[in-house]
């Protein structure tokens, strides 16, 4: 029995007694304990511990995130949508777990690598390492609403910028416009430098948000194509749309900074998104949570590295949690790293202080393992440093 299934047995204990429960001083439990959840706010401090971080994230979060102690798909999120659960039984998700841990790391002890350089250049911008936060959006629908918009860009941004690295701001699926601004300008009244995530709406409404977003300090832009799959491909008068190579050569003529394509899983969408001119491209199935019974991502990096790169940046993502998953990524061929549930719950921990340590936990345990591997940079990141082995076969639910 794993201490994450005692989270779990917990969890659904605590349910099962306020379900049974009926009034104390004529209140209801569940009211008395929703209110008293309300109260509950992000830790403060430079000297937090992460264990501290996310158990405070989990009383923040709950339900919309159980912060598990591994986060693999495999726990009460199962198909919870909005949230930050899989899509369907939750194998994409898992998948993307599955196939990063079936990447091994070739230990070598010989050689004078002492203090790796992490650093690498995002479009003119260096940053302390190849990990930046995924654009992640829907503070009320996916997370829970505890932290305002304000709270969170603010957050995320002033997090990634303290540990030399670049926070995002998303345009989530189902935001009108004004919420967009809101972040933009939260994000250039700080004065932070990050990533703009924008959905694949129509072309004048993309083309739009870049306009918006052009002077508000950021470095690039991605569109997750992959989110024209969502269950929410109409909302309130907003589209999101496949986009065919036209279209895709139209935007990236349009925008006015980098432009990667995200959620490409294919060497042909990734050699489509090169020949429409696109910066680069973003390996990514977003998290599971648009399409089911996808591989995972480091899955099918390599093919799609050796197809597109020196062409294009490739980024990637999918449960990047600690340094050594950097670094499996990195030597199947991403340049850098997006990280997205991790962020958001060291956000939800500790606001811009929890950000700040997680982030500077995984450059740290980048180190160790490029000095363990013998990489003095993160160009010296090759598949000699890596071997393959099977994935385990998947396995749903919770362990009763």
């Amino acid at each position: 029995m794993t201490g994450i299934d005692l989270t779990r047995r917990s969890v659904f204990r605590a349910g099962a007694v306020l379900a049974a429960a009926t009034t104390i001083s004529g209140i209801p439990i569940v009211a008395q304990a929703a209110e008293e959840q309300k109260k509950i706010r992000p830790l403060t401090g430079k000297n937090l511990k992460m264990k501290d971080v996310l158990d405070r994230a989990r009383e923040m979060m709950m339900p919309r995130c159980y912060v598990c102690a591994e986060c693999n798909g495999r726990g009460p999120c199962i198909g919870q949508v909005p949230g930050f659960g899989g899509m369907g039984a939750s194998r994409s998700f898992q998948a993307n777990y599955d196939a990063l841990a079936a990447v091994r790391l070739n230990a070598r002890m010989v050689h004078d690598v002492h203090k790796p350089d992490t650093s690498i250049d995002f479009f003119g911008t260096k940053l302390s390492m190849p990990v930046m936060a995924a654009p992640t959006g829907g503070t009320t629908y996916n997370m829970g609403g505890r932290l305002t918009e304000e709270e969170f860009v603010t957050a995320i941004c002033g997090g990634c910028t303290a540990a030399g690295t670049l926070g995002a701001v998303a345009d989530g699926i189902g935001d009108p416009l004004e919420v967009f601004e809101k972040r933009l300008q939260t994000l250039k009244s700080k004065g932070f430098k990050a990533i703009v995530g924008l959905k694949p709406r129509r072309q004048a409404d993309i083309i739009e948000r870049m306009k918006i977003a052009a002077n508000a300090g950021v470095v690039a832009f991605t569109i997750d194509l992959d989110s024209a799959g969502r269950a929410a491909r109409a909302t309130k008068g907003q589209t999101v749309e496949p986009k065919t190579p036209a279209q895709l050569r139209e935007l990236v003529k349009a925008s006015p900074l980098p432009l990667l394509f995200k959620g490409i899983m294919t060497v042909d969408e990734a050699k489509a998104c090169l020949n429409a001119g696109a910066a680069g491209i973003v390996v990514s199935n977003h998290g599971g949570r648009t399409l089911a019974d996808t591989p995972g991502t480091a899955e099918v990096l390599p093919e799609i590295a050796d197809a597109v790169k020196g062409r294009c940046m490739i980024l990637v993502d999918g449960c990047v949690k600690r340094g050594t998953d950097v670094e499996k990524y990195i030597a199947l061929g991403a340049n850098g790293c997006l990280a997205g549930r991790h962020f958001v719950r060291a956000a939800h921990g500790a606001l811009a202080d929890g950000v700040e340590l997680f982030a500077r936990t995984i450059r740290n345990e980048l180190v160790v393992a490029m000095t363990l591997t013998g990489a003095a940079s993160v160009k010296d990141i090759s598949r000699r440093m890596i071997r393959m082995t099977p994935p385990p076969p998947l396995a749903f639910g919770v362990p009763a």
